[in-house]
């Protein structure tokens, strides 16, 4: 690593660059974009689709039935090889390209002085010389040089590995993709794009691979476990067929194909299709997934702390009352209509300086017709909507000489024009520093906070002695001595809606708790105002919270608890707290002191609109809209996500007892008792009816209960799903399908002991096939819900399964009726007979499903 620069003595030019001189630098330099690692040839992607650890197995009994005489079985597994691996192949690329088209939602744009003025610009038009003005959570957009600014640190962990960030002076770099995670500064661009610092790693990095995700994990364990058990019963076959008199190497095909047969090729890709429609219907609903295993993640969320400004309110604040010296002014009029201009010099004073006091320009009013709308921080826009209200125009003030960023410590900041500091912040910390007996104004905070403001002190004090010796002090130094020049009371109002979505989330069985820095009494009119607040009321500040990690967390561990005044350690603690009482944690935050706890909750939610890069970096789930019912909706879809992997897995593992019944009847016959089903036609089965209709399964869209009852907790293969598929579905099927075979059998005048007859085993062997595919038919519209039967949702609800569905019939006929493939397949259409009991496996399968399901109900209503 390159050692530090040392302090390079430039100011940034406060005019910024002009249009013009960007443009030509823009063309010299190029855009301010990392190179892009070269990509991976599709080729060798699809090859690792088609030699991983199943795909290998699969090539060696294709080798082997080759070697051994059986052409049929070898084209057979080596078509299962690559169409599981095109396929795997195609839904990885769909992940990719949607995760890429998330990314690119994101909002990545940088403010600047060009042309003498602040502007928004996307950050990949930044040039060397231009001059970028960045606060605390701003991801630094390139390698810059730091010129006017205060209080400056940078998290550089992404460079250096260290997580205490690191204090920054003027004249001192700061690195491209590094954030200001404090103060606020103007600084210089010195290298771009492919010069950057960051770009230089970025190239050593490209080729690291992430480390499997948890329910990644899992799925490889399930998929592994089956196997094992594939690869077991494959043995027992094999040491079978040499006692009943086969041939080794004809017993040794005749296993591995047994083992081939029950190995879920698709399942992998099955659950990553899921993930992904999950994904992209989450996108559709303004929630933006960061990483698809969190769309199951989500539907497991017990408890969700959210922030109140922007989430659960509008995060459009008005200034409504202004308290002075001379008395308490009301506002009028509603959002950011102008109003005739109010009179009272003590108002005005307070104003200017509430504007004077920012430490930079985050928001402001803009003009658009007849009205004002706020751009950026909606706190300053209001206040410059104030100002405009007052005098008509906006109220310029002198560029300062010092800044004191806003601090979560401090909760203020403070600038220095000529001899008079100004002062902004929360009153609790500004009023304390003001000299006169402050008993009233703090009063006047009480009361406007019980009605739901926002309240901000104003103050100011005059320096005395040489101006040079306040610009060296501290924030500390210089803020005491104040005097009170007023109170602004600012509105936020709710979100529409948003009382019903929290209604809809307890019905859902999570609990809600609002985490905010606001003060208390504001935090619970809210609370009380949209429903949030639980009975009996509970408001609690930061500081109040106890130090031992239990009892937090069994405090903590309610609905409609209010935590207010939170500093970023102790919202981190809460989300501790509540995981270790169990619960899955969905943390909503938007600035850079957000991130630990972020990071810690199980789902860290970001805020789109006014979110921080470094909320964003360090969560699972961007939200758009800010709004807190796309969390619900994401919990919802979340949720669907979970029931449809299990759905594909009840589906998967369901005919597949049906597949190794015809084998155990064999063997416990010794042979005497026909097989009914072949190797081939058990791949043709995988094939023709599990891909798509599980496919369809994993598109299911979320039922109308979803979220109407608690959060489950349980594994994907858990004892309720075995049940339903070993001792219920898959019996069911299987007993179909060997009747079906064995009435034509037995009306073909087939008995025990008789020499076997080549055309009647075909047939009945045809009866079996089409029984097993009836049977998944049915079984299909079976997993659709785990509670209710297919005709109390509608056989038409999922177009999807319609078409899988077709598409089975059609390979049913094609596997009969075309005469190549049937004979490959060892089978030929069943007569009446045949057909007749097949055809029964579809009421069979629902009835049994019916029954099971209706058991269940009637358990669980005794149980409660």
């Amino acid at each position: 690593m390159a050692p530090r620069e040392g302090p390079r003595q430039a100011v940034p030019d406060a005019t910024g660059l002009s249009s013009e001189r960007a443009a030509a630098l823009l063309r010299d330099s190029g855009p301010n974009v990392l190179p892009e690692a070269k990509p991976v040839p599709q080729w060798r992607k699809l090859l690792g689709e088609l030699t991983h650890f199943f795909a290998l197995m699969l090539w060696c009994a294709a080798v082997l039935a080759f070697v051994g005489g059986m052409p049929q079985l070898g084209v057979a597994i080596i078509v299962v090889v690559v169409v599981n691996g095109i396929f795997a192949h195609i839904q990885q690329e769909r992940a990719q390209h949607a995760a890429a088209k998330l990314r690119g939602l994101l909002p990545a744009e940088v403010s600047v002085r060009r042309d003498g003025h602040p502007r928004r610009i996307p950050a990949s038009e930044l040039v060397p010389g231009d001059t970028v003005i960045l606060t605390a959570g701003d991801r630094v957009p390139a390698d810059v040089v730091l010129g006017l600014g205060s209080g400056c640190a940078a998290d550089e962990s992404l460079l250096t590995g260290e997580s205490e960030a690191v204090p920054k002076i003027s004249g001192e770099p700061a690195w491209g993709g590094t954030f200001l995670v404090n103060g606020a500064a103007e600084a210089e661009v010195i290298h771009t794009g492919a010069n950057t610092r960051l770009a230089g790693i970025a190239k050593l990095t490209s080729g690291t691979v992430s480390p499997p995700t948890p329910l990644a994990r899992e799925l490889r364990r399930i998929v592994r476990l089956i196997a094992v058990v594939a690869l077991a019963v494959a043995v027992v076959f094999f040491l079978l067929s040499l006692l009943v008199g086969i041939p080794w190497s004809a017993a040794f095909l005749f296993a591995i194909g047994v083992a081939v047969a029950l190995v879920p090729e698709g399942l992998l890709p099955t659950v990553t299709l899921s993930l992904a429609m999950g994904a992209q219907r989450m996108a559709g609903r303004n929630a933006l997934v960061r990483n698809l295993e969190a769309v199951e993640t989500l539907g497991s969320t017990t408890f969700i702390c959210t922030d109140k400004t922007g989430t659960l309110t509008q995060n459009r604040m008005n200034a409504v009352e202004v308290f002075t010296a001379d008395g308490r002014v009301k506002v009028t009029g509603e959002g950011y209509l102008p109003v005739a201009g109010i009179e009272g010099t003590a108002v005005a004073a307070a104003t200017r300086a509430a504007l004077a006091a920012r430490a930079a320009s985050l928001g402001r009013a803009v003009q658009h017709g007849d009205e004002w709308r706020a751009e950026g921080d909606p706190m300053e826009a209001a206040l410059d909507v104030l100002a405009r209200r007052l005098s008509g125009s906006a109220l310029e003030n002198a560029r300062p000489d010092k800044r004191f960023a806003f601090d979560p410590r401090r909760r203020r900041e403070s600038v220095i024009a000529g001899t008079t500091l100004f002062v902004k912040g929360a009153p609790e910390s500004v009023l304390p520093l003001c000299g006169a007996s402050m008993d009233a104004a703090s009063e006047e905070v009480d009361a406007m906070a019980s009605r739901g403001l926002r309240v901000i002190a104003v103050a100011r004090r005059e320096l005395s002695g040489r101006v040079e010796d306040w610009l060296e002090c501290e924030a500390e130094e210089a803020e005491r001595d104040l005097v009170l020049l007023g109170l602004v009371a600012l509105h936020d109002p709710p979100r529409q809606g948003v009382d019903e979505v929290i209604r809809t989330a307890r019905e859902a069985g999570i609990r809600i708790g609002m985490i905010t820095g606001d003060h208390p009494a504001t935090a619970a009119a809210i609370a009380r105002e949209i429903g949030l607040m639980g009975a009996p009321e509970l408001v609690l500040e930061g500081s109040q919270l106890p130090e031992d990690e239990q009892i937090l967390g069994a405090m903590l561990d309610r609905d409609g608890i209010v935590v207010s005044r939170v500093s970023p350690e102790q919202k981190l603690r809460v989300a501790k707290a509540l995981q270790s009482r169990g619960h899955i944690v969905a943390m909503t935050g938007d600035g850079v002191n957000d991130g630990p706890a972020l990071q810690e909750a199980d789902i860290g939610v970001a805020m789109g609109l006014s979110g921080t890069d470094v909320a964003r970096e360090a969560s699972d789930l961007v939200l758009l809209d800010d709004h807190f019912g796309t969390i619900v909706a994401a919990i919802e879809q979340g949720r669907a996500t979970y029931a449809n992997i299990h759905r594909f897995l009840t589906y998967h593992l369901t005919d597949n007892v049906a597949e190794l019944t015809p084998f155990i009847i064999w063997a416990l016959s010794g042979g005497q008792f026909p097989l009914a089903l072949g190797v081939l036609q058990i791949l043709a089965l995988d094939i023709g009816t599990d891909l798509l209709p599980a496919l369809a399964l994993g598109g299911e869209p979320p039922g109308k209960g979803v979220l109407k009852r608690a959060p489950e907790r349980r594994h994907l293969m858990d004892r309720r799903l075995m049940f339903r598929v070993f001792c219920v579905l898959g019996p069911v099927e299987a007993l179909v399908s060997m009747t079906a075979f064995s009435v034509v059998l037995f009306s073909g005048g087939w008995t025990r002991g008789d020499p076997q007859d080549a055309g009647l085993l075909m047939t009945a062997s045809g009866a079996a096939f089409t029984a097993v595919v009836l049977g998944q038919l049915a079984n299909a519209f079976a997993c659709r819900s785990a509670t209710q039967p297919p005709w109390n949702q509608g056989w038409f609800t999922n177009r999807l399964l319609l078409w899988a569905v077709l598409a089975e019939l059609g390979a049913l006929a094609v596997c009969l009726y075309v005469s190549p493939v049937s004979a490959a397949l060892g089978q030929l259409p069943p007569p009446a007979i045949g057909f007749a009991v097949a055809v029964l496996a579809v009421p069979a399968v629902l009835a049994a499903d019916w029954a099971h399901k209706k058991l269940r109900r009637s358990a669980g209503s005794r149980a409660e």
